[in-house]
């Protein structure tokens, strides 16, 4: 919970963007300091070898700093949303960067997105958990522990969007939320990436549409997710891995701007 009113944290704002304020701006990043272990637990359930918690802990700060950096109180959006997004993505580029997803678990998400995709490309649907699990060779308690693997490596998630073909080129899913002016040199790809997004999410199945609004919006965890559909939380695992390969595939066909694993 934040400490501040809403009426403080007004003026606040408005002492560190209209005046530099810097002292304002750390009463700011101290008060919204309790989404960063919130997002982390979130991202990361358990700790993956070899890497810190705190190290991910610090990973998330950075990113709530640069939220508050660059955040625009005057635009009709929630900073929680936003800070919540730049976390999740900062943690996520630090997992990366360690890659510490082992290469058998990437082949095998690999596999189960190409199963899906070439599935629905064939039958105008997605396939069902047992169709999944028979193309693929797997029990259903083996694709359950990979919808898992897959939602937590982030290797299929709305947190990168890139542009082009270099995968040193992209634009970060926080930054199409709102803020045009976070990277000046991609102003107009913002723009355009933000309008085939929204447009993409748009023609997502409703449940599809709802487990991303309340993962990537709402900040909620698969678990909570799955309460409220009144679903098992495998089942919204399937719902995410589903709506990521719908977008991914528009994207794809608009303009080069694509999604990557």
């Amino acid at each position: 919970m934040t400490n501040l009113t809403r009426e403080q944290l007004g003026r606040l704002w408005k002492a560190y963007k209209e005046n530099g304020d810097l002292e304002a701006r750390n009463q700011i990043i101290q008060n919204f300091a309790h989404l960063v272990k919130i997002t982390t637990g979130r991202v990361v359930t358990s700790t993956p070898n070899g890497i810190d918690r705190e190290d991910l802990i610090s990973a998330g700060m950075i990113g709530l700093i640069k939220a508050v950096d660059q955040f625009d109180p005057n635009r009709d959006v929630k900073f929680e949303t936003y800070a919540i997004a730049l976390i999740r993505g900062a943690v996520l580029e630090m997992l990366r960067g360690e890659d510490w997803v082992p290469r058998s678990v990437r082949e095998k998400i690999r596999a189960l997105q190409r199963t899906i995709m070439d599935y629905e490309a064939k039958n105008g649907k997605p396939p069902s958990d047992e169709q999944i699990a028979d193309l693929m060779g797997l029990t259903q308690d083996e694709l359950q522990i990979l919808y898992q693997q897959e939602a937590r490596s982030g290797l299929l998630s709305l947190d990168d969007i890139f542009t082009g073909t270099d995968a040193e080129e992209h634009l970060h899913f926080a930054e199409l939320i709102i803020d045009e002016n976070s990277a000046p040199d991609a102003e107009a790809e913002g723009r355009e990436a933000r309008r085939i997004l929204a447009k993409g999410i748009d023609k997502l199945p409703e449940r599809e549409r709802l487990v991303i609004a309340l993962y990537y919006y709402e900040g909620l965890t698969f678990k909570e997710i799955g309460q409220v559909l009144g679903v098992s939380e495998s089942r919204v695992y399937q719902l995410h891995t589903q709506a990521m390969l719908r977008i991914r595939t528009y994207m794809q066909t608009q303009g080069g701007i694509y999604a990557t694993p």
